[in-house]
């Protein structure tokens, strides 16, 4: 007699659906993983068909992607070559949806199952708006396996090479080879308009000892985020930029290369090996002066969008910081200050460094959980600033001809519409 399979785990299942379709060159997004795990809750996660509804509906985005679904979901559920990796069941500490086989509560027509698992489903919700700090050991693990899911693309610019579209300019030349491949016959008119690829972001981590709480969450979602080509990587043409992740800790420290590594833990060890100086103090000012005069002020923050992952507290001299993030926002085309203590009740941004900062912020955004890191990665595309938790600060003091998003104007203060920092 053949014993029945054990227990396996719906939410964890799906999670790595989803990993597999994003290799597969599928966007696959956070949200679409939240909507697959609502849409199951509603349904029997024994039956082969009910998961595999759930999944085309919600992670699938254009009809180019139901056919590499249909691979990845054969591949992920049947056979599972070698390829494709078995991930762990998560504990019942991690608030996992669990089917197990036999149990009479099972059947997609009974009322036993709904109950927990749309408790569960709840309870995950209410994990993503819990701070890190306040996380036990099985739920940061948890946390950990989300936070591998996010993506980063970075706002969208338009460049000069110029693409086939439906709308815009006229296109002579392919109009008129079209005429003369219809034998001289007037035929439909041909237009082009500028391509788009997404800016740069660079990630300034504060990893002091007044970050310690947060400062491994922050560093996986820098991981994620230098992982934004995989999953949202467009053509050749419109190739993001990659993405320069910094640590600021007693010392500046570029950890991009190892941020490159694929496997967030292996990632986590070499981050780890390169940063000698974490969980000490932090000089803001001086360390993002030296961050312009080495990177940012030769390109790398030159019409990026720049996200500084930091609480503010400043030792040294708070007027520097605040010179040197007036000079930050003239290089770069936006700057973001994601600070976790400003989800605390009453906060007021009093600190010395994040009073002279402020002005020079065009989103201050919280950055305590994973729902507040996810409205980040929404800001930082451009989908949310100023919405859900962000003070927007991008139009103050600017008249509307001179917003730095124009897409494709480049006049004499260079590629950001903003004047070049002097050093």
């Amino acid at each position: 007699m053949v014993e029945p399979p054990g227990p396996y785990d719906a939410v964890d299942s799906l999670v790595g659906l989803a990993a597999t379709l994003r290799s597969t060159g599928v966007q696959v997004s956070t949200d679409r993983v939240h909507a697959a795990v609502a849409a199951l809750a509603q349904l029997d996660p024994l039956r082969r068909a009910d998961v595999y509804w759930a999944g085309r509906l919600t992670l699938c985005g254009t009809p180019d992607d139901l056919a590499r679904y249909d691979t990845a979901f054969a591949a992920y559920f049947g056979d599972r070559p070698g390829a494709v990796v078995r991930r762990q069941r998560l504990t019942t500490r991690q608030l996992q949806l669990v089917a197990e086989p036999g149990d009479p509560g099972s059947g997609s027509d009974g009322e036993g199952e709904a109950a927990p698992m749309v408790a569960a489903a709840s309870t995950v919700e209410q994990l993503r708006h819990r701070d890190v700090t306040t996380m036990d050991a099985a739920e940061k693990e948890h946390l950990r396996r989300l936070l591998a899911a996010l993506r980063l693309p970075g706002e969208r610019r338009a460049t000069r090479r110029l693409r086939p579209s439906l709308r815009g300019q006229v296109d002579g030349g392919r109009t008129l080879r079209a005429w003369l491949a219809a034998g001289g016959e007037p035929a439909q008119l041909r237009h082009r308009a500028p391509s788009t690829r997404p800016r740069r972001v660079v990630l300034l981590v504060d990893v002091s000892g007044s970050m310690e709480g947060y400062a491994e969450a922050l560093l996986r979602f820098a991981h994620a985020a230098s992982r934004r080509g995989g999953a949202h990587a467009a053509p050749s043409r419109g190739a993001a930029d990659p993405t320069e992740v910094f640590a600021l800790g007693t010392r500046l420290t570029r950890i991009t290369r190892e941020m490159a590594l694929r496997d967030p833990d292996a990632a986590m060890a070499a981050v780890a090996t390169a940063l000698v100086d974490a969980g000490g103090g932090t000089r803001l000012g001086e360390l993002l002066k030296q961050f312009l005069d080495a990177w940012g002020q030769r390109g790398t923050a030159r019409g990026a969008v720049v996200v500084l992952l930091s609480d503010g507290w400043e030792r040294g001299d708070a007027t520097l910081l605040g010179e040197q993030v007036a000079r930050l926002h003239r290089l770069a085309h936006r700057v973001v200050w994601s600070n976790p203590r400003k989800a605390a009740p009453g906060y007021a941004p009093l600190a010395a460094g994040m009073a002279a900062a402020l002005p020079h912020v065009d989103d201050f955004v919280e950055g305590h959980s994973l729902a507040a890191l996810e409205h980040l990665a929404a800001v930082v595309r451009g989908a949310a600033a100023g919405e859900g938790g962000a003070t927007s600060r991008s139009t103050a003091g600017r008249s509307p001809a001179g917003r730095r998003g124009a897409p494709g104007v480049r006049g004499p203060a260079g590629p950001s519409g903003k004047e070049p920092a002097r050093a």
